[in-house]
């Protein structure tokens, strides 16, 4: 057995986010996390994934030397392409100091580039096993393009790559192949619509790649508003041939958010509990020029290519409202979006990059993390004195409990890869009121109370409840919510447009999740439940079932499922009396 390790750093040349490690075998996916799960800090900015290296092989109990190969979704040889770019920023500079400054950054960037592209990574492996295996650089758009061809169905498709930057690409359209990718059109950094719409989230008062989600949330509440529009058109071109580089030209999302408030003579905002009608129709006008010009690439480009097969990858494609758009395009026949489509995705493109297309297996879910056994789990709860029952139909239990309008965390299975919890580690209410919703906002996940939430529903219901519906697993499309059906799911249906962003469920996929949304039927007539990630406010997804009951009795949880497991809380419960603090049981 060939193993190869794929992994995406968050150090230095391989940028800042999103760090991740996937274990293959011969080509086929055995294990993959993001280190935030592990390191529990969002997105583990600058840093390396050695808990998520060290994860994958205590999976497959083998040790670094090991492992044949190790890929890089990163090319650092080709930063310097955008050495002109660095070096015009340099003198755009205020002061003799920063330019220095910046000087040394492109000097050392372009050093280790050229001559030591892999050392950093060397060194940090290292201190996991030696000797450390050959490593190999491979493009950053390119690892993303085959994650969104060889995992889908496709024998021939046009794929669009878009995000913030990779080495020097920001949008890169191809034609994907069984006999290989080839590049029809790029556009270089910082032509990026990832930067573009980083800096309208730092000016709306959220984190640039952190916050882009919740700009894309509030954009519906907001109207055509011709004056915003026009001054934001004078800035950029949209279309095909766009150019954003008004916005996103000079180094930094901090230039892009001092050119949003010249343009608008108004500072950038400091709250973000309520925003006022100018902020909401920003959003709205930032989203349908996002909107109209990547509809407007994919548009041409399926025509050029002559496919109707399109597969998305890339940050960008994480906005489930542009997904919309695409999908209902008259040149799109058949949609596949790499559901990691983020820079924690790249280790999967970078583990399938060396393989033929039909030996990657069609992708059907994102279960690739740990897993924790009922042994373990009783134990844990036994050494904590918390009192726990193991029902017979565990199921139709928590089903009559939501029903009933309990709010509970649902633990189970393998950890989900990516942004979203997919029935393995979830939080779980009624959707049939805006109660839960609003409850589950307040309560639970203590956010803004105007951010709406996703349903999970069986894959067979979807039809009834959703216009033009297809299969969506992955919480990445959007689809209008059929009239007749709004009132009956309010809590899970954008109040903004009358959309939801569902997860289809088939009993293949996630049996035991399944079986839970059916027997909701059974007592609602409902197949649908309000799905939302198991984590409070700005921390990751949970991993363990340790940091499971942190947040169980740090939120506004009712009922907590761990495998067979079932634990409910006396409403005089907290953390203390549970022996839980700091993340550790006592």
């Amino acid at each position: 057995m060939t193993y190869t390790l794929s992994l995406k750093p968050a150090i230095d040349l391989y940028g800042q986010h999103d760090p991740s490690a996937a274990l293959f075998a011969d080509g086929e996916l055995l294990f993959a996390i993001e280190e935030e799960r592990l390191t529990r800090e969002k997105h583990a900015v600058d840093t390396f994934p050695e808990q998520a290296i060290r994860a994958c092989l205590e999976y497959e109990a083998i040790e670094l030397d090991d492992v044949e190969k190790i890929v890089l979704p990163y090319q650092p040889k080709l930063r310097r392409k955008i050495l002109g770019h660095y070096l015009r920023n340099t003198f755009q500079l205020d002061s003799n100091l920063r330019k220095i400054s910046h000087l040394q950054n492109v000097a050392r960037d372009l050093f280790m580039a050229q001559l030591a592209p892999t050392r950093l990574v060397e060194n940090r492996l290292e201190g996991i096993g030696t000797p450390v295996p050959p490593i190999d650089c491979r493009p950053h758009h390119e690892c993303h393009a085959v994650s969104a061809f060889h995992p889908s169905s496709f024998d021939e498709a046009m794929v669009l790559t878009a995000d913030a930057k990779g080495e020097y690409d920001s949008t890169v359209v191809w034609h994907a192949t069984f006999d290989g990718l080839t590049r029809v059109r790029t556009y270089e950094h910082p032509n990026s619509w990832g930067l573009f719409y980083a800096a309208i989230t730092n000016y709306l008062g959220y984190r640039m790649f952190n916050g882009e989600g919740k700009v894309m949330g509030l954009a519906p509440y907001g109207e055509e508003n011709p004056e915003i529009e026009a001054l934001l058109r004078r800035t950029i071109e949209t279309g095909v041939d766009y150019d954003v580089t008004g916005l996103t030209g000079r180094w930094g999302t901090e230039h892009g958010v001092r050119a949003l408030e010249d343009l608008f003579d108004r500072p950038r905002s400091t709250t973000t509990e309520t925003f006022d009608q100018f902020e909401k129709d920003l959003a709205y006008t930032a989203q349908k020029l996002l909107e109209e010009s990547v509809t407007s690439i994919v548009q041409e480009y399926t025509g050029q290519i002559d496919t109707g097969n399109v597969g998305l990858a890339g940050g960008v494609i994480l906005n489930c409202k542009l997904n919309k758009a695409i999908m209902e395009l008259p040149s799109v026949d058949e949609l596949f979006i790499q559901p990691v489509a983020h820079d924690a995705g790249l280790a999967l493109g970078g583990g399938w990059i060396d393989r033929h297309p039909d030996e990657v297996a069609p992708m059907s879910d994102v279960y690739f993390g740990p897993q924790y056994e009922n042994d373990h789990i009783r134990q844990l709860l036994e050494t904590n004195k918390i009192a726990y029952t193991e029902p017979d139909d565990l199921e139709r239990q928590v089903a009559e409990l939501i029903a009933d309008g309990a709010l509970v965390g649902w633990f189970q299975g393998r950890l989900e890869l990516g942004p979203r919890a997919l029935g393995n580690r979830s939080i779980l209410a009624d959707p049939r009121t805006t109660d839960s919703r609003d409850r589950v906002n307040r309560f639970v996940k203590h956010r803004e109370e105007w951010r709406p939430f996703a349903p999970s529903m069986t894959r067979s219901a979807a039809d009834d409840y959703l216009e033009n519906a297809t299969e969506s697993p992955y919480m990445i499309k959007t689809f209008d919510v059929k009239p007749e059906r709004r009132d009956e799911v309010s809590a899970v249906v954008h109040p903004g447009d009358d959309t939801t962003r569902p997860q289809t469920v088939t009993k293949a996929q996630n049996p035991r999740y399944h079986r839970l949304l059916t027997a909701f039927e059974e007592i609602t007539g409902v197949p649908v439940l309000l799905n939302t990630s198991f984590n409070d406010h700005a921390e990751p997804i949970v991993n363990t079932p340790t940091e499971a009951l942190k947040d169980f009795y740090g939120m506004g949880l009712d009922v907590l499922v761990l495998e067979d497991l079932l634990v409910t809380k006396p409403h005089s419960n907290s953390l203390e009396s549970a022996g839980i603090a700091d993340g550790r049981c006592l």
